[in-house]
């Protein structure tokens, strides 16, 4: 078997191995009402870096691309914990970089070393590749909850919160992180009030 034959193979049992991410949904919907898939989330993460990207000072815009795609691969085998339910103590952490091990090992060489190196970077957090990708992890997350059709009961006030120890790297990201934030309050406050509103029907109240 030549090289190239199975280099080629190990990268369609790659290429098998994260299909499911495709499938394996998060707690956000889209706009239509659907429910998001961990693969549409990386994707528009990575849309979201390269409009950031000509704004940035000392980051290397193919590593932060190439690490908003792997970012979540360790979520291709047994899906997303949303973030209300994770705990420091629920194994998260080793389970996903036994998955990321796992996958990286269809592949040969440089590739999957590669894969291991962007993942590790990222949970790290500490690179500034790293520390941009996080925080737009964060934003692109809030973003599209606030645009979702989400159901009804939806906090959206865990979000304000959410990522707050994450460092914003630059103007432009600071900025992008208060206008999804000011989104945020007005969406739970236009929640609360249906609540209310929707409690007073029910008690009959004048």
């Amino acid at each position: 078997m030549s090289d190239v034959t199975s280099t080629a193979e190990a990268i369609i049992r790659f290429l098998e191995a994260v299909e499911p991410m495709k499938s394996h949904t998060r707690s956000a919907w889209t706009a239509a009402g659907k429910p998001e898939s961990v693969a549409a989330h990386s994707w528009r993460l990575c849309m979201l870096a390269i409009a950031v990207a000509p704004n940035l000072h000392g980051v290397d815009t193919a590593r932060l691309l190439r690490m908003c795609l792997v970012h979540d691969l360790g979520e291709a085998i047994h899906g997303d914990v949303p973030a209300p339910e994770q705990s420091p103590d629920n194994d998260r952490y080793a389970t996903e970089q036994a998955t990321v091990t796992e996958l990286a090992a269809l592949l040969s060489g440089e590739a999957g070393e590669q894969m291991i190196d962007l993942w590790k970077d990222y949970s790290d957090g500490k690179s500034p590749e790293a520390v941009v990708a996080k925080a737009l992890d964060k934003i692109e997350t809030i973003a599209q909850h606030n645009q979702g059709a989400n159901p009804d009961g939806f906090d959206y006030r865990f979000n304000l919160e959410y990522g707050r120890n994450i460092p914003l790297s630059s103007a432009l990201i600071r900025e992008l992180r208060e206008r999804v934030d000011r989104k945020t309050a007005e969406l739970a406050d236009r929640a609360d009030r249906a609540a209310e509103s929707s409690g007073r029907a029910g008690r009959g109240d004048r």
